[in-house]
């Protein structure tokens, strides 16, 4: 059997997940004292990002759906009927928030199933926001620190539903997070590479301002934390602007993002008598395809991390 620990609905505190796993529900069903699930932890995240790590840290105790797959765009993603029916059928539920998953957060607070949004754990000193002050930053997990921190938050919780598998997703976690602090070396040295001048990152929206900050790249974006945000003449000219000003060599489309507002800039760039070059694709909102190596987070920071070498150094 099944069991269902019933935490505040949509609740993104992670300790009161603590308390409410230890308390009967509100019709006195479910009690606590019941025994571990003799199945894999269901488990439902919003995005890949969250999703793939912790099939690797879970192992064969967990089994993990994510609800946005390839080239899904999270801010504007809205839940469909079998989503939520998803969603009511799994143990735990981790999203990121920040308001990442904006038009969700209703689906989240409408549900008894414990539900954590991951990224809201994070320190607020830690965090970035938008340069009005007005909106936090959800695109942490360009930062593999912060992210690690995010990630340690659902794995507690993991520990928490399936006491009997602690141990095993804490040597899980280490050995995976020393990946991560590898990876996060290796992309820091690797994109030291790229001259100073050069070191600007152009693309679409603004998802890499914790990428630019980890590695020291200045970040220019045509939109804003949001695809929701419109992109209007002024900020594709204001764009063209900083490439001729710093003789940015290359602009980089999103694979979850037209890749419109990119070649308009480059269309007028052209026109201004600059050449620049399509950098390539870069994974932002949405990973690759699941068997693939850009379908698993430490993959797709390294695809980034070449192409952006690639692209900006000339190599």
């Amino acid at each position: 059997m099944k069991r269902k620990v019933y935490a505040l609905a949509g609740s993104t505190v992670f300790g009161s997940l603590f308390v409410l796993g230890a308390c009967n529900s509100s019709e006195g069903t479910n009690s606590p004292t019941e025994e571990a699930p003799d199945g894999p932890i269901e488990i439902v995240a919003t995005i890949a990002q969250i999703a793939e790590p912790l099939e690797v840290i879970g192992g064969e105790h967990v089994s993990v759906k994510s609800l946005m797959g390839p080239g899904v765009d999270p801010h504007m993603y809205e839940a469909t009927q079998s989503d939520i029916a998803t969603l009511q059928d799994a143990d735990l539920i981790f999203y990121s928030g920040l308001h990442l998953e904006a038009n969700m957060l209703d689906v989240f607070a409408n549900t008894n199933v414990p539900t954590l949004a991951i990224s809201e754990v994070i320190p607020e000193s830690d965090l970035l926001e938008d340069e009005d002050g007005g909106a936090t930053d959800p695109h942490v997990w360009f930062d593999p620190a912060l992210w690690t921190v995010a990630l340690d938050a659902a794995v507690e919780e993991l520990k928490v539903h399936a006491p009997d598998h602690a141990d095993e997703f804490e040597k899980n976690k280490v050995a995976y997070f020393e990946e991560v602090e590898a990876l996060a070396q290796q992309s820091k040295e690797s994109l030291a590479a790229i001259p100073s001048e050069q070191r600007v990152l152009v693309t679409a929206h603004d998802a890499f301002q914790y990428f630019g900050r980890a590695n020291d790249l200045e970040v220019v974006a045509l939109q804003g934390l949001s695809t929701e945000s419109e992109i209007g003449l002024s900020d594709v000219q204001s764009t063209i602007d900083t490439i001729i000003e710093k003789e940015v060599p290359a602009v980089f489309v999103e694979s979850s993002i037209s890749d419109s507002s990119i070649r308009s800039v480059i269309d007028g760039a052209a026109n201004a008598g600059v050449d620049v070059e399509l950098g390539g694709e870069l994974y932002s909102d949405a990973m690759g395809e699941a068997g693939t190596e850009t379908g698993t987070y430490i993959g797709m920071y390294k695809h980034n991390v070449s192409t952006i070498v690639e692209a900006l150094s000339g190599e």
